[in-house]
């Protein structure tokens, strides 16, 4: 396998040429993978999730909107990514599942609980959360915040997020209820969501 050329059809060199009509661009000196791929590389499959492929789910009870922008049945179940907007002052309940989360803030700012230590992030900060780890977080601005999520591996989270909101529609629950729906699926609930006073 050659991955020394890459084809850019009709694109300006950004190194000077300006040839918009040339096809092959030299970037590197070709790389042999002597024909096969290493054997520990991951399951995924080639995957384009564009901006408005993704339908969006609506949890209004959590004031969460929720697109999935990576199935787990694409990465052999190692990986999904969603993308997520918060409205103002709301935030999940305190919980911890299996998977580890990772957040990149892309807008807004949050206060996180992470096993007890709070903190707050704002666009562009990181946050991992190893599973097993209790915590929520809550947008503490008066505008939607939002933050791409890679929970890992991947859940089935079209189907969780779905399910849950269909519960919530019915009013608030206690733990106990939660709980129950939320013991196939692995997540544990532990207490409500985070106020914006911290």
């Amino acid at each position: 396998m050659n991955l020394g050329k890459c084809l850019l059809r009709g694109v300006h060199s950004p190194f000077g040429s300006g040839a918009a009509d040339s096809q092959y661009h030299e970037l590197l000196p070709p790389i042999s993978l002597g024909g096969q791929l290493p054997e520990q590389s991951m399951p995924f499959e080639f995957y384009r999730s564009a901006a408005t492929d993704s339908s969006v789910l609506k949890i209004p009870t959590l004031g969460l909107d929720l697109a999935v922008r990576l199935r787990p049945d694409l990465t052999g179940g190692d990986l999904t990514i969603l993308e997520t907007i918060n409205a103002p002052g709301f935030g999940p309940p305190l919980h911890r599942h299996h998977e580890t989360e990772i957040f990149r803030v892309l807008e807004g700012r949050y206060l996180y609980e992470v096993n007890g230590r709070r903190f707050e992030v704002s666009e562009g900060d990181v946050v991992s959360v190893p599973g097993g780890d209790a915590h929520a977080f809550v947008n503490i601005t008066d505008q939607p915040a939002r933050p791409i999520m890679l929970m890992l591996p991947g859940m089935d989270a079209q189907t969780f997020f779905t399910q849950l909101g269909e519960l919530l529609a019915k009013g608030k629950q206690p733990l106990d209820v939660l709980n129950a729906f939320g013991a196939p699926w692995g997540v544990e609930f532990l207490g409500p969501p985070l106020s914006m006073s911290r």
